[in-house]
């Protein structure tokens, strides 16, 4: 439910931008502030599924991403409509928060990586099914219906919930919640995601650094509480579980907006309706969805680390092919590229997802899932953020039209060059994990 809407939106962005009349900026923030509200959301959400059961957190995750996804249907205004992607934000933080820690807690470890490489499949599906029935839907029946169709797919998600989903697993029944560090990390992760969102103002880099001294002051506030929101001995003192995280932001960071440029250089600079454009999008997912259970599975079997280190590698090779695309690249070409990729992402995130679990006691896997959704959103958000900046230097707070699609083409090849950087950082820190 939650990666489908996040997928199948991109197709819809041109529509949405004639129909509520925004700028590239403005369709920027309909997917940063749904990123915003999941990251600040995640961790919070994840300890209190550890103290009061992951289960009831994970209903009332579907239900308000239900309800947000019926008021996104019926927004009339680009800003009612950001304000309700921000509410789904804060639902699918619910559901991420606690779904990977239940899904680690019915399988023995020797069975983990198997079944995480599943769940890490299915997602991939949503990804994949996103581009290819946005694309159908908003050609038929506009972009509104996308919203439609994610509302029953919360019916059948609360369906299976209350017939299937028996267990509770409250972990440690009875603790503090932490509502001042809660609020201390909302604040600083704010500061930081919105400050990139807006550089390269002056106002830009002043958030970005009010963000990081707070974050120092959460530090310091967390290492002297008896239940934290966020134990730090997680990252001070487990280096695996610290690189591991840091390569999942460094890799989300360095990814996420592909799909979001390359649906706007094909439905503007290529000239393809979204079906179309869907039909290309599509493919990288699909093969995500078939490589994924299969890196999940060799991971219980060879070392996780290496898996997620090659996959990372095989990125950062094909966002170098991506820095040369024009608008006479054939789409034989893009596609083999996406097929590529879509198979690093793959070795990448189930073996390292793998690796994260499995290096945390069994009390602390709530607040374990729910750090890798916060680096992955976090990672996905800076990513926007990166975007946003390149397109308010180059492109500005205009419409995109003929006459600008030279300069977007700057913007995506600079764009593209920033992610190399960091995914190439990203390789490096999986590497050096397991080193003593």
């Amino acid at each position: 439910m939650v990666p489908f809407t996040g997928s199948s939106i991109n197709l819809a962005l041109p529509h949405i931008s004639e129909e509520l009349t925004m700028n590239a900026v403005a369709l920027g923030w309909i997917v940063s502030a749904f990123l915003l509200a999941s990251a600040i959301f995640q961790v919070p959400f994840g300890r209190a599924g550890d103290m009061f059961g992951r289960r009831k957190i994970l209903v009332g995750g579907v239900t308000l991403f239900l309800l947000a996804s019926i008021a996104c249907a019926i927004a009339p205004t680009g800003h009612l409509l950001i304000a309700a992607r921000f509410t789904q934000g804060i639902a699918s933080a619910m559901i991420s928060g606690v779904s990977m820690a239940i899904v680690t807690s019915v399988f023995p470890a020797n069975e983990r990586g198997k079944a995480l490489g599943i769940n890490t499949a299915v997602i991939y599906f949503a990804l994949a099914s996103g581009p290819f029935f946005g694309g159908l839907l908003t050609h038929y029946w506009g972009w509104r219906s996308i919203f439609v169709a994610t509302v029953f797919l919360g019916l059948l998600a609360l369906t299976g919930i209350f017939t299937i989903l028996k267990g509770e697993w409250i972990e440690v029944r009875g603790e503090r919640f932490d509502w001042r560090g809660t609020l201390i990390y909302a604040v600083g992760l704010s500061a930081i995601i919105y400050g990139c969102s807006i550089l390269p103002s002056i106002a830009g880099f002043s958030l970005i650094a009010a963000g990081v001294a707070t974050f120092v002051l959460f530090v310091y506030f967390e290492k002297r509480q008896s239940a934290p929101v966020f134990n730090m001995n997680m990252f001070l003192a487990n280096r695996v579980f610290r690189m591991s995280s840091f390569a999942a932001f460094i890799n989300y960071a360095a990814t996420f907006a592909i799909g979001f440029m390359l649906s706007l250089y094909l439905q503007y600079v290529k000239g393809f309706d979204a079906q179309k454009a869907g039909f290309v999008l599509v493919i990288q997912p699909i093969v995500q969805t078939v490589i994924s259970p299969l890196a999940g599975k060799w991971s219980d079997k060879a070392n996780a680390s290496h898996i997620a280190t090659l996959g990372m590698a095989i990125i950062v090779v094909c966002l170098l092919a991506m820095l040369f695309l024009t608008p006479d690249t054939s789409t034989v070409m893009l596609i083999a590229i996406l097929i590529v990729m879509g198979a690093g992402f793959a070795l990448f995130a189930s073996p390292n997802v793998n690796v994260i679990m499995g290096s945390v006691e069994k009390r602390y896997l709530g607040m374990a899932s729910a750090t890798t959704g916060t680096m992955r959103l976090t990672g996905q958000a800076v990513s926007m953020g990166i975007t946003m900046m390149m397109i308010s230097i180059f492109v500005g707070k205009t419409q995109i039209t003929a006459d600008i699609y030279p300069v977007f083409m700057k913007c995506l090849q600079c764009t593209f060059g920033v992610f190399v950087v960091l995914c190439a950082f990203g390789v490096y820190t999986s590497m050096v994990r397991n080193r003593q």
